[in-house]
């Protein structure tokens, strides 16, 4: 016994678990030998900080989303990739739109969960590898808080090239993100000061994902404000081209395709 968890496939393992729960259908974790518990995500910070949600909302119909995930798919137009898939919610109303959708993940119990739901179209990888695979897109969505997966600034170009060339010309990327600086919170504004000091950005989180006895290896996830992604953008295929902040600090960016 380490006392650390084992390298899992935790997203898949919370999604598969969740949906049993939801649907009644599975094996479900149980609570007192009988009754199904909540399935929660567990998100461990490198400094410490421990934060626990429930896993359901990723399988929450459009009735209980947020106004933000609603204007985000209304935008949506032609072939979309649906970056970072998680459980289809996003890529389900789309496929009953008719909109042609492709759901990527790196997580293959997640593409699991998603088959079941009935997405059709699935891809496992990341971005980078998906563009040997020859698909072109003109829709990017990075919805639940996805903008993330840019990581920080070492990763930021890569990644955007990637999206360009899997993207027809005039394509978009609509991407959700968080401004992580409107908090007093002395556990945030510091960690915050002290990513400054490391040469990060202040809100490029470093986490790992927890559940059971799985865990992730550390990874980066970027929290960050309109202007500093205006300045990861700025230098690669993209231009920020419009920002919704009605529901601040949330925020939605159209990121479209120059040249």
């Amino acid at each position: 016994m380490t006392g650390e968890p084992r390298i899992g496939d935790v997203f898949g393992e919370l999604l598969r678990d969740a949906l049993a729960v939801q649907s009644g259908v599975g094996a479900r974790p149980l609570a007192g030998g009988r009754l199904p518990r909540p399935v929660i995500e567990v998100i461990e910070r490198d400094d410490g900080l421990i934060n626990g949600a429930p896993a359901a909302h990723y399988l929450a119909g459009p009735e209980d989303w947020q106004p933000y995930d609603h204007r985000a798919v209304d935008r949506v137009r032609g072939e979309t990739l649906d970056v970072g898939v998680g459980a289809g919610r996003i890529a389900l109303l789309l496929q009953e739109r008719g909109v042609p959708v492709t759901g990527l993940d790196t997580s293959l119990g997640a593409l699991k969960v998603c088959r079941r739901r009935g997405v059709r179209d699935l891809v496992h990888g990341t971005v980078d590898e998906h563009v040997a695979d020859g698909r072109r897109y003109d829709t990017f969505l990075l919805l639940g808080n996805n903008l993330g997966l840019i990581e920080g600034r070492d990763r930021a170009p890569a990644f955007l090239a990637a999206l360009a060339a899997l993207a027809r010309p005039g394509a978009q990327v609509i991407a959700h993100g968080t401004d992580p600086y409107g908090t007093s919170d002395p556990v945030h504004t510091g960690y915050h000061e002290r990513n400054r000091r490391l040469g990060r950005l202040g809100g490029q989180l470093r986490l790992r994902l927890r559940y059971r006895e799985l865990g992730t290896e550390w990874f980066d996830y970027l929290v960050c404000s309109v202007a500093e992604l205006a300045d990861l953008v700025r230098g690669t295929p993209w231009r920020l081209a419009d920002v919704d902040d009605r529901d601040a600090p949330y925020y939605l960016a159209t990121l479209t395709l120059t040249g």
